[in-house]
């Protein structure tokens, strides 16, 4: 395989269904350069190293010309980076004033409140599979349930949720570091017109502040820097939470061992979904650090200002850190994987991705009987980074009150 095609054949169409022979090749060389000077980093310990580096940036303003940049510059948008692409002590500034009003220790019940509401939601989704002998999991339940958990925890009103469900799918391109020119646009359009919805809504949370995270942090934010954060968790809240639901239904339906286990042993749920994350995680890869110094990485020498992939999927499946990497395994022992990846740029919102996955994988599997998968593999998302079914469609046998 030739070093200046492997990135080009990782996000090429044709191997979305299943990039991990592709993930298999490329770690038999852990720091691999291509001819454009990219770096692809793909070994366990080696990419955990890195993205604990403080010499690794995320910030894309330190890429050389000519490199993709994800997401859109603030020219174009009237927005900052958000706090992902951003550096200490920038960053630390930001997520920790983000983090008050969302979780412990300052809102320790934030997210512990929405569960009966979230709940609720996927109650209603599985209600409506009733008198239907095939759905799509993903458009009939996946992607519903986390726009509605984003936007209450942002605190928009219930009945402007439809606005979010395009949005996210247009900004999500954002990240693909091969979206096209027709993606770019799209993303471009939606991150200006959820800036002029967000702008409104934060003025009236201002002056009438109400639940949710936007009312919390009017008073300590700047404007921008706020609509700024909450596209960021509409796109990494959202995408990767539809990707991890329908992952786990598609992995335990390839997997009837397993599914059998989990309806005798419902408390098999923690461990599987943690090991769904190791096997097929929401986000692949993470095309967008830069080093700020050399680095040595297991006997190459990054130089300063080289872009950096750090491949989260290949490494999560590395022999050296997971015994029989490529055997979906809920029993793992010492399952550290880094599907929410790691250091200071960790998952902002691995807790409510959690919470939602526990609600309603083992629900689902309560309550429908399925029969069988109607496409395997069935259609992907062209997105690489945010790899996941586009559609599921699955025929069921039977609903549950």
């Amino acid at each position: 395989m030739t070093t200046d095609s492997i990135s080009a054949q990782i996000t090429d169409y044709a191997n979305r269904a299943d990039p991990y022979p592709l993930y298999a090749e490329l770690r038999k060389t852990p720091v691999l350069r291509e001819d454009d000077g990219t770096y692809l980093v793909s070994t366990y310990y080696e990419v955990r190293n890195l993205a604990n580096d403080p010499r690794l940036s995320n910030d894309t303003r330190h890429r050389p010309p000519g490199h993709a940049r994800p997401g859109q510059p603030a020219e174009e948008t009237g927005l900052p980076p958000s706090f992902i692409f951003t550096d200490p002590p920038v960053h630390d500034r930001l997520r920790e004033t983000i983090n008050r009003p969302f979780g412990p220790p300052h809102s320790p019940r934030f997210l512990d409140d929405m569960r009966g509401d979230l709940a609720k939601v996927v109650t209603e989704l599985l209600d409506a599979f009733e008198g239907k002998d095939q759905v799509d999991i993903v458009d009939d339940f996946a992607y519903p349930l986390p726009v509605t958990a984003i936007c209450k925890v942002l605190g928009v009103p219930r009945e402007d949720e439809p606005l979010f469900h395009g949005w996210a799918d247009a900004l999500a391109s954002s990240v693909d570091p091969q979206s096209g020119g027709n993606g770019k646009e799209k993303a471009q359009r939606a991150r200006q017109d959820i800036g002029a919805y967000l702008s409104d809504l934060i003025e009236t949370k201002r002056r009438h502040p109400g639940p949710g995270m936007l009312s919390a942090l009017a008073p300590e934010m700047t404007p921008s820097d706020l609509e700024a954060t909450a596209v960021l968790l509409l796109v990494a809240g959202h995408e990767t939470t539809v990707n991890a639901i329908t992952n786990t239904t598609l992995t335990l339906l390839r997997h009837p061992g397993v599914l059998d286990r989990f309806h005798k042993e419902p408390d098999l749920a923690v461990p599987l979904i943690e090991e769904v994350l190791r096997y097929e995680p929401p986000v692949q890869f993470v095309p967008w650090t830069t080093t700020l110094a050399d680095v040595d990485v297991a006997g190459t020498t990054i130089p300063k200002g080289s872009p950096v992939w750090l491949m989260i999927a290949a490494a999560n499946r590395d022999p050296r850190r997971f015994e029989n990497p490529d055997r979906f395994d809920p029993d793992r022992e010492d399952n550290e994987h880094l599907g929410f990846y790691t250091g200071i740029h960790y998952c902002f919102g691995a807790p409510l991705a959690r919470m939602e996955l526990h609600l309603a994988v083992p629900e689902l599997f309560r309550r429908v009987t399925f029969s069988r998968l109607l496409e395997d593999p069935p259609p992907y998302r062209a997105n690489a980074v945010l790899r996941g079914p586009r559609h599921l469609p699955v025929a069921i046998e039977d609903l549950a009150p």
